[in-house]
């Protein structure tokens, strides 16, 4: 079977979009670190919008920072792959032009700093998950004990971590006389411009501390939101396209039709017409970032863990229960409390836009796929709202409970005795703290110690440990879907 490529883009059924321009001429204005199926169904995307109104400075050259397996899938195809939007029974499909190949960092770090150090190059954005950071998540501070952190401050010529090769590249950008470009995260992170800008400043400070100074007065980091909703794409995925292009695209992903980005206002250099692709610029994107965080992402994680613990294997499967789409209301009415919304977003329409989206049977967005990585993923999404519930004496009942499935997983098995290995960056210290432990009270102090995921003033409170610590005896008691019910919401 032929694979999708400029070749064979005219044999296309004609019901599939392709690229209207001239790819030949598009220049690499944009380098991806991190490339995944999230990039490729959203920054690219707008980057290919620019390329189809005619401002052909927007092609995006990819760059994995661990494996082959995206260059393996796009580069034999000329970097074209298909986005498929799915919507119960409606599907669109779009071939993206931008991508300009992917490079491997581990196999040649000087060749992507080149890249990233080139003249045409304005922008670089990341999707590299909260650990690509390397950052303490208790004090924000650079993982200097980190192995590879370490082995860029000693040889920055060769990175390997993000900040390392931002530094790399803006240390070439500056020997040469260019201006920085504008670092972009699209990382679900709070205050994730502050963030990237923060390691690569603390790591340009020990390597050449006039780079760290030229750094922070030209350049741009600025804070975004983003939202879409990308489940990884399957084999069948893969198959089922097959069969409707006639072709083999083995780097496609899927997508809901909603997409949504916020950034805020600040760039070093040329960038195309955000504005006018849909994206919104803001001076503030932090209500935009609490609002999805608290109740998009921390749905997301509890419907995960409490679905997934009680054998559901997707999204929508477990919101078509009434206890569990009761029990994500009473999570949001908690959240909605915590919130500052920007002007322009309506709450009660937000929230009815999100379980739409959460049902919609098409995506096929499987629970463990959102479970993973969750001690990164827990403080913004469900233990930040929680602590401004206490502060203000309100009532933590539906975020306690998250937090408790969330501990739950750490197990390993489900409550129909399915066991799973749990993939998580602490997951072996997480197994270590539960083996010392003999009850459900002395599980949940255990893991309450974590203070990479925990704060200290959070986790010795005692009204945050009783609530967890009664979530967590209800799930071992009850189930999770009784759990899930026995939850009231004081209305205060």
């Amino acid at each position: 079977m032929s694979r999708l490529s400029d070749a064979t883009l005219s044999a296309l059924p004609t019901d599939v979009a392709v690229p209207g321009y001239d790819r030949a001429q598009v220049k690499t204005g944009v380098v991806h670190l991190g490339i995944g199926a999230f990039h490729r169904a959203h920054q690219a995307v707008v980057f290919d919008d620019a390329l189809k109104g005619g401002d052909l400075r927007w092609g995006v050259l990819g760059a994995s920072l661990r494996s082959p397996g995206v260059r393996d899938q796009l580069n034999p195809q000329d970097g074209l792959y298909t986005l498929v939007v799915r919507d119960g029974s409606d599907e669109h499909r779009r071939v993206i032009g931008a991508g300009r190949g992917v490079l491997v960092g581990p196999e040649g770090p000087a060749a992507l700093v080149a890249a990233m150090a080139d003249v045409d190059v304005h922008i670089v954005t990341l999707t590299v998950t909260e650990k690509g950071y390397r950052l303490d998540p208790a004090t924000g501070e650079l993982l200097l004990d980190d192995a590879d952190v370490a082995a860029d401050l000693a040889d920055i010529a060769a990175p390997r971590t993000a900040p390392g090769f931002i530094v790399a590249a803006l240390r070439a950008r500056k020997a040469a006389g260019l201006s920085p470009f504008t670092v972009i995260s699209c990382d679900n992170l709070p205050h994730n411009g502050k963030r990237i800008r923060a390691g690569v400043i603390a790591m340009a400070r020990r390597i050449e501390p006039s780079l760290a100074d030229w750094i922070e007065a030209e350049g741009a980091f600025p804070q975004t939101m983003i939202d879409r909703i990308v489940p990884a794409t399957t084999p069948d995925d893969i198959a089922r396209l097959t069969a409707r292009l006639g072709v083999e695209d083995q780097g496609m992903v899927k997508a809901e039709p909603f997409t949504q980005w916020v950034i805020e206002d600040r760039f070093a250099g040329e960038r195309p017409d955000f504005a006018a692709l849909g994206v919104q610029l803001t001076d503030a994107v932090e209500p935009w970032e609490d609002a999805k965080l608290r109740l998009l992402n921390g749905a997301h994680s509890a419907i995960a863990y409490l679905g997934a613990l009680s054998g559901y294997e997707h999204v929508h499967e477990v919101v078509a229960v009434p206890a569990f789409r009761a029990y994500v209301e009473a999570l949001w009415d908690e959240a909605q409390t915590t919130l500052n919304p920007p002007p322009g977003l309506d709450i009660p329409a937000y929230r009815e836009a999100l379980m739409a989206r959460f049902s919609n049977p098409a995506l096929m967005h499987r629970t463990r796929q959102i479970a993973m990585d969750g001690s990164q993923k827990l403080p913004q999404r469900l233990l930040a709202g929680a602590a401004e519930r206490l502060a203000a004496g309100k009532g933590i009942a539906a975020l306690a409970l998250g937090v408790a499935a969330w501990m739950k997983w750490q197990s390993g098995v489900t409550e129909d005795g399915e066991t799973f290995v749990v993939d998580d960056p602490l997951a072996s210290k997480t197994a270590e703290l539960l083996a010392g432990a003999d009850n459900d009270q002395t599980r949940v102090s255990a893991l309450l110690s974590l203070s990479a995921v925990f704060p200290p003033a959070l986790a010795t409170d005692p009204v945050f440990a009783k609530a967890v610590t009664d979530a967590y005896f209800s799930l071992g008691a009850h189930g999770a879907a009784e759990a899930a019910a026995h939850i009231i919401v004081g209305r205060d």
